[in-house]
């Protein structure tokens, strides 16, 4: 088999350079693909989306020329849910199926927001809230110039996740998936991930990693060494 591009997606308020030390940990037999958002990295200069729709086509113009088999997807948290959607945008222009999908992070899509709306908080509420999920440094949000670079980013991808709105048509994933979890994750209950089996065709398989909601910041290694032992099973089919 030739080698499997894998097309990372970043969660909320990340950017492409998330994935960057997956490089020297990752498998010979995977392209690392990083999707970068706009309004961030190398797409700073391009305005902010706030909505699924707008970030799926965006992205989906961005890697469409790529896509050729064998190729996997990846997302975490908010890139999760970009991702499920990103599928389903390729499945109907006409696109092979990936290999292999991975969920990380993220509850399943039929699954509603219980929690108040964050996106349009009052700047100490939300950044409150922000914190709560251990992946932003304080500093950040001391630093003036930083937030004000920061917060709106994260404002549109909160708005993305929180006004999603969730499509029964044709809504099954046909190919295998693996959800990966963080066990001390406050914000992402297990029974919630366990739902991504209703949303699956064929193999859904679940994997549990110490560390809270950014557990794939917290252990890398061990995430992307279980990555390269599901692609490696892949290639040998």
């Amino acid at each position: 088999m030739s080698k499997i591009k894998l097309f990372c997606i970043p969660y909320a308020g990340g950017s492409a350079v998330v994935y960057s030390k997956w490089k020297k940990l990752i498998n010979p037999l995977i392209e690392l693909k990083e999707i970068e958002l706009p309004g961030r990295g190398y797409k700073m200069k391009e305005p902010l989306l706030d909505n699924m729709p707008e970030m799926v086509e965006n992205i989906f113009k961005e890697m469409k020329n790529e896509i050729k088999p064998p190729y996997a997807l990846f997302g975490h948290s908010m890139g999760a849910l970009i991702t499920y959607e990103l599928y389903k945008k390729l499945k109907k222009a006409g696109y092979p199926a990936p290999v292999h999908m991975f969920i990380s992070g993220k509850k399943s899509p039929q699954v509603a927001i219980k929690d108040l709306k964050l996106y349009h908080l009052p700047e100490d509420e939300f950044i409150d809230h922000i914190l709560k999920y251990n992946g932003t440094n304080e500093s950040v949000f001391k630093n003036k110039e930083l937030a004000s670079l920061f917060i709106p980013i994260l404002r549109a991808d909160f708005k993305i996740v929180e006004t999603y709105k969730f499509d029964h048509t044709d809504d099954r994933l046909d190919c295998d998936i693996s959800v990966f979890g963080g066990t001390e994750d406050r914000t992402v209950d297990w029974d919630d991930l366990l739902q991504w089996q209703e949303v699956a065709k064929k193999k859904c398989n679940f994997y549990s990693f110490k560390g809270g909601h950014f557990f794939i910041n917290e252990h890398t290694e061990e995430v992307v060494n279980q990555i390269n032992r599901i692609i490696n099973n892949i290639s040998k089919i």
